[in-house]
């Protein structure tokens, strides 16, 4: 585990992120969302961090864009591997129902990637408005959210 020191620091929504760094956020609006969150994700891409993004896939598009209007290099950045995206059912979803010990797993899978291919530490932002639709295993979010905060601590990385 690396110390945190101001040359690793982590922000978000003009913040210093401490030690936890696992933030939750509600937003009102799409554009909302992007103003706390663009900060974040650009300043990883500054100091080549790698990102790890679960969006709406109705929205995937959207983020792309988002990504780009910031200058960013959506296929360059996703060609060299600093930047992966996936779907809810390529994440949360996947089989058509939330299963919490799959997603724990996933989380952890994608930060002990980053740190192995070298990364400083992953920037994890998902998306999780699945979670206010009656889908399978919804029911098992609140659960899943403090287990989650178990396992982030033996990392460094930021996971909103």
């Amino acid at each position: 585990m690396t110390r945190i020191t101001n040359e690793n620091a982590v922000r978000l929504a003009g913040a210093e992120l401490g030690r936890a760094r696992h933030a939750c956020a509600f937003f009102h609006t799409r554009d909302e969302e992007y103003a706390i969150t663009m900060p974040f994700i650009k300043e990883g891409f500054d100091l080549n961090d790698r990102a790890f993004h679960i969006v709406d896939p109705q929205m995937k598009a959207d983020h792309f864009q988002r990504l780009a209007d910031q200058g960013l290099d959506v296929a360059g950045l996703q060609a060299a591997g600093s930047l992966e995206v996936r779907q809810w059912d390529e994440a949360y979803l996947r089989g058509g129902r939330f299963d919490q010990n799959a997603m724990l797993h996933l989380i952890e899978e994608v930060l002990i990637a980053g740190t192995a291919k070298g990364y400083r530490l992953t920037r994890l932002v998902a998306n999780m408005e699945w979670a206010l639709e009656d889908r399978p295993g919804v029911s098992d979010v609140v659960e899943y959210e403090t287990r989650l905060n178990y396992l982030l601590p033996k990392y460094d990385d930021a996971v909103t």
